[in-house]
């Protein structure tokens, strides 16, 4: 045990594409790993963030400079594995405290192959991002140029263009069955038979998180999921009482399949997205999108609800956005972020359709938007939006 204490950390470099370099020491797996470099705000829920699949393909900086004092576990995750390329934080603990943990963060890195560096000023990495927008960037553990490293970043294709969808989706459609967790009881159990006669929500499943299906079955559904590339055809032909579009990663505009198929469904039945869902949904309305400078991304962004006037405090993660400008005539703003006035949601009711770019999922997150899995299961009861 002394001698573990005394050998000193493996070291670990991060190189972005506008010059900078960050050093610090290994955290998780050895070896090499590119992406877009982000940053998170969250002060926890760092597992359900890493494996949440619109994380695909990114480098997730941690806002919140000591990470991983709760440990890790086999049920706070939000897909079947960790989904980002890379972790970036101040400090890491090796060190965790929870009744539920069952290793530390940092093995549960390592044993799912994933690749971070801890010991870096993050503030100063925020600020690089902040004013000089989202970096392509590369981490590698060990000796490295770190001039290589910055020319490897250089030439690593950015988010905009990338249709990344395929390589989060099921390859196969699966029907959903798990409830909410709850302290002492755990996930909720549904047999088919509890299930059977429930109205039928598809959701077509662009990198959908498990909470979302989650809560979709608590609001009343009976929930089979489809893969993203799922034409109208095969969606309609599920006989669905209602359509779900999830969250993903990725450029929304690239993801031409989904805008295909949510035109061919639209206003055949009631529809509901989510992130990545809300975007191809306002492309399939002829709305337009466009690429955030740094991106949305915490448990603590104030939207405004434009039909309530009232204030929900939301978890957010996205580097795309729905331009407000280019709303087509019969598309209503329904949601509003504070922040930057940026578009938080629409609704056609012509088309029966609407959505949010937050997560109402709450996972990590505050639970104040957990309302739409309610007015959604009525709208498909009803026929018609709550007044």
């Amino acid at each position: 045990m002394q001698l573990a204490l005394a050998m000193k950390p493996k070291k670990a470099t991060l190189a972005l594409a506008d010059g900078s370099v960050f050093h610090g020491y290994s955290i998780g797996a050895d070896g090499e790993s590119v992406g877009e470099v982000v940053f998170n705000t969250s002060m926890s829920g760092y597992q359900e963030i890493t494996t949440d699949p619109s994380y695909r393909y990114q480098l997730i900086t941690f806002t919140y400079p000591h990470i991983g004092n709760v440990g890790a576990n086999n049920e706070d995750v939000e897909s079947n594995r960790v989904q980002c390329s890379g972790v970036i934080v101040r400090e890491l603990s090796e060190h965790f405290s929870n009744y539920r943990a069952e290793s530390s963060f940092s093995s549960y890195l390592e044993r799912n192959g994933v690749i971070g560096i801890g010991g870096i000023d993050t503030r100063a990495l925020v600020l690089v991002l902040r004013e000089k927008g989202a970096q392509m960037g590369v981490i590698r553990t060990g000796e490295c140029n770190p001039k290589d490293l910055v020319e490897k970043a250089r030439g690593v294709p950015s988010m905009n263009g990338l249709d990344l969808t395929k390589d989060v989706t099921t390859p196969d459609p699966y029907d959903w069955s798990q409830g909410i967790w709850a302290p002492g009881a755990g996930f909720q159990k549904f047999s088919a038979a509890e299930l059977a006669n429930r109205p039928l929500v598809v959701a077509v499943d662009y990198g959908v998180k498990f909470n979302i299906l989650r809560l979709l079955t608590d609001a009343g559904f009976r929930v089979r999921v489809l893969p993203a590339t799922a034409s109208a055809e095969q969606i309609m032909a599920e006989k669905p009482d209602g359509i779900f579009l999830a969250n993903g990663p990725g450029d929304p505009a690239a993801v031409t399949h989904g805008i295909k198929a949510v035109e061919g469904v639209l206003g055949k039945k009631p529809l509901f997205g989510i992130c990545l869902g809300h975007q191809i949904l306002a492309l399939a309305l002829g709305a337009k999108t466009f690429k955030l400078k740094f991106g949305h991304r915490g448990g603590n962004h104030p939207v405004r609800n434009e039909l309530s006037k009232r204030v929900e405090i939301t978890v957010q993660n996205h580097g795309f956005a729905v331009s407000q400008d280019k709303l087509p005539p019969g598309v209503e703003l329904t949601h509003l972020n504070l922040n930057d006035e940026t578009v938080e949601g629409i609704r056609s009711r012509d088309a029966l359709a609407f959505s949010v770019q937050y997560h109402p999922e709450s996972s990590p997150g505050p639970h104040d938007a957990q309302y739409l899995f309610r007015e959604f299961y009525q709208l498909v009861e009803t026929g018609r939006f709550p007044e």
